[in-house]
């Protein structure tokens, strides 16, 4: 399996074992029982799209808690030599499900930038609208944090019932992943319905713009850190606008 390195951005071809698993390939991070993960793990997490075989494309994907519990006993059915190394090591062993890929399939966009820069805008309206109250919580600062509200309710609706149930019909393995940042959906929902009826009816002040902030900053740094290498390496996402 070739890689392309996290860092230096070089290919590195690795020797792997790897476990049909229907249309998939399944592959475990073990090197051999050692105490870390292995340098293309590390790898394919930055760049999901890899080379097998040194010509067939893939996504890799790592398996997230009870999924990749599920395919690890897929995989001892195979080959149970790799028992003996999760007993060799603390570490959990990543489980990576390598989905093959149409290389002549041209890429449209970069859906994870896309994302980022989306993102960005909401971490500006919020920090900009929050820096508005501090001073007068006028007409026009009204108007712009019920228009924040409602785009971003229109942005994590379209996540949930577009772009994360693609990925999940295209990687199950993701499904607990998805299911997290679906919770945190719902608490981001609450607080923002909550200053939008403050905006409504009264003037927020700066401590209530900090509540969602918090929470929106740590939802947003998260679902970057887990689905933005993998969206930059499809061809395509259905993803939705948010106006």
């Amino acid at each position: 399996m070739t890689t392309t390195g996290a860092r230096s951005g070089r290919s590195h071809t690795v020797e792997i074992g790897a476990v049909p698993d229907g249309d998939t390939l399944l592959v475990v991070a073990s090197a051999g029982g050692a105490s870390r993960h292995p340098a293309w793990f590390h790898n394919l997490k930055a760049n999901p799209r890899v080379t097998v075989d040194g010509r067939r494309t893939a996504i890799a994907v790592a398996a997230a808690e009870e999924e990749r519990d599920r395919l690890f006993d897929v995989v001892l059915d195979t080959a149970p030599g790799y028992a003996d190394y999760q007993r060799q090591t603390s570490r959990v062993l990543p489980v990576v499900v390598l989905h093959p890929e149409d290389p002549d399939v041209v890429r449209v966009r970069a859906a994870g930038d896309e994302l980022v820069a989306l993102h960005g805008w909401f971490r500006q309206e919020l920090a900009a609208l929050r820096s508005g109250a501090e001073v007068e919580f006028t007409d026009d600062l009204r108007s712009n944090c019920l228009a924040f509200c409602v785009g971003l309710e229109r942005h994590h609706m379209g996540e949930d019932y577009a772009v994360f149930s693609f990925l999940q019909q295209r990687f199950p393995e993701l499904g607990p992943v998805l299911e997290q940042l679906r919770a945190e959906h719902v608490k981001v929902a609450r607080l923002r319905g909550e200053l939008s009826v403050l905006a409504a009816q009264d003037s927020p002040s700066p401590d209530d713009f900090d509540r969602l902030d918090v929470a929106l900053t740590a939802h947003l740094d998260r679902e970057e850190a887990l689905l933005v290498p993998l969206l930059n390496a499809l061809p395509d996402v259905p993803w939705p606008k948010v106006g």
